[in-house]
């Protein structure tokens, strides 16, 4: 089927910063075996060839004629390098430990994160496949909590001159997410336990979204973000590592994947094209992949875009709940058959 609109072109501005090595291939696109993921956009400009087009951006978002609102959400430093500290001040880990069996401490941990800012939390062992090259960290375990969106604000994505309603609301929603994750690494803490943060939107040491796949916070979608049963994709992610034990979550399948096989709302409202219909290879795994090279000039020009996480039908108010009921209803039909089909 046609697109319904024309393919966008970046303008000479963002042409000119925009690197001849591809960002795909840094991002192991293509790639059969397994590797260390590289440092990718939102990296300092120094780990990677995208930089100039890094800081374009965030020239675009914070520095136009209405980018104070989009300063003031993110919480921006006041020389407008990097962020505040967003949440409250580190408190000294406690010199005793409040010894719990795992399960009633994972208990407890999502009760004090659902009660601080947090909208839904997940707990998953660390793993060093989700450390980026040239950085080292270690933990026992991850917590990745999820912030959602308020959806009539990110729906006006993207944001232009004159509209910066969506990258606000996406700026106080990391800030939401910064808050919450400071919050419960005090909390952790205060038990006698090492925690450290770990807020967006800038890219530090781990990946979030394969961890969070891993807490049961969702499937990948084919927009390349997370969908979240209660949530759809309209949610930010931050996280704590610490090695308080900690009972694990299990991934959560419940029909997201299979529904992006036949969805084509994000493609068609794409404005660059760089939403894969198929799944791809990626550094030995195969699953849903976004064009980095299309999609970042148009994220560049729009203040971060968000079309795609807008018009995501899992994100609509009062849509998940349905969708997740027939899409177990459509798992229960094609299991009912396969299992007939195995006795005639």
């Amino acid at each position: 089927m046609p697109r319904k609109q024309p393919v966008w072109e970046p303008p000479p501005a963002v042409a000119k910063l925009t690197p001849k090595s591809s960002g795909n291939d840094v991002n192991g696109l293509g790639e059969s075996e397994p590797r260390p993921a590289k440092p990718f956009f939102w990296h300092e400009p120094k780990f990677h060839d995208w930089g100039e087009l890094t800081l374009y951006t965030r020239r675009v978002m914070y520095d136009l004629e209405d980018g104070d609102a989009v300063r003031e959400a993110f919480q921006m430093r006041s020389d407008g390098r990097g962020f505040k500290h967003r949440g409250p001040e580190p408190i000294p880990v406690a010199p005793e430990r409040v010894e719990k069996p795992a399960d009633e401490a994972s208990a407890a941990v999502k009760e004090f994160a659902l009660a601080n800012d947090a909208d839904v939390v997940g707990i998953t062992g660390f793993r060093q496949e989700w450390v980026y090259e040239h950085f080292e960290f270690d933990a026992k375990n991850m917590i990745v909590l999820g912030v959602a969106h308020n959806y009539d604000e990110i729906a006006q994505a993207p944001s232009v001159p004159g509209n910066n309603r969506a990258i606000v609301e996406v700026a106080r929603q990391y800030t939401r997410g910064a808050v919450a994750a400071e919050k419960l690494a005090n909390y952790i803490r205060s038990q006698g336990y090492e925690a450290t943060s770990h807020p967006g939107p800038t890219a530090s040491a781990l990946l979030m979204i394969p961890a969070a796949i891993e807490a049961g916070l969702g499937e990948l979608g084919k927009h390349g973000s997370l969908i979240n049963r209660k949530l759809g994709s309209s949610f930010r992610l931050s996280a704590v590592t610490t090695d308080m034990p900690l009972a694990h979550d299990v991934p959560d399948e419940f029909g997201g994947d299979e529904f992006c096989t036949r969805c084509q709302v994000c493609v068609d409202a794409c404005p660059p094209d760089a939403i894969f219909n198929e799944k791809q290879w990626v550094r030995g795994d195969k699953k849903w992949y976004v064009d980095f090279d299309k999609c970042i000039p148009y994220f560049a020009e729009t203040r971060g875009c968000g079309i795609c996480i807008a018009v995501c039908p899992w994100s609509r108010p009062g849509v998940a709940d349905n969708l997740v009921v027939k899409m177990a209803r459509r798992r229960a039909r094609r299991e009912t058959q396969q299992s007939h089909e195995r006795t005639e």
